[in-house]
């Protein structure tokens, strides 16, 4: 798994789930700064996707739909796809989707990627006991 994201929430998001899962070496953070310049951070992701790719695919997780990190990453997807690793992007990111997509990171990167959307959905909710709508 690959998480790309606006600095420093790629970062953060993994030291969040690490807390839980200890130290994970198939799981990497990119932290996509305000003035980096998008071509050598493709480059980057990239590279990222190739280091945790062990032939099975690569789940790319990104922080906002249509920003620059979701946008490179999905650039970065389509190339390591082209060059042979499968790849699925989800933006959107939260921490129980990455629970959920670690805890069964052992499933197909379909099923993993299903997985992980079911987990980012049901892991937003109102507790305060309020109404669910305004």
């Amino acid at each position: 798994m690959v998480i790309v994201a606006h600095a420093p929430l790629a970062s953060a998001l993994l030291a969040s789930v690490a807390h839980v899962f200890g130290a994970m070496s198939d799981v990497l953070a990119y932290d996509v700064g305000a003035h980096d310049d998008p071509a050598v951070t493709l480059d980057k992701v990239r590279g990222c996707i190739e280091t945790v790719d062990r032939g099975t695919g690569v789940l790319v997780i990104t922080d906002m739909v249509g920003a620059t990190p979701a946008n490179l990453a999905g650039k970065a997807s389509g190339l390591a796809h082209g060059a042979g690793t499968p790849t699925a992007v989800i933006s959107g990111a939260n921490i129980p989707m990455l629970l959920r997509a670690l805890t069964y990171r052992h499933l197909s990167l379909d099923d993993t990627a299903q997985r992980a959307l079911a987990g980012g959905t049901q892991g937003i909710l109102r507790t305060d006991g309020g109404p669910e709508e305004p």
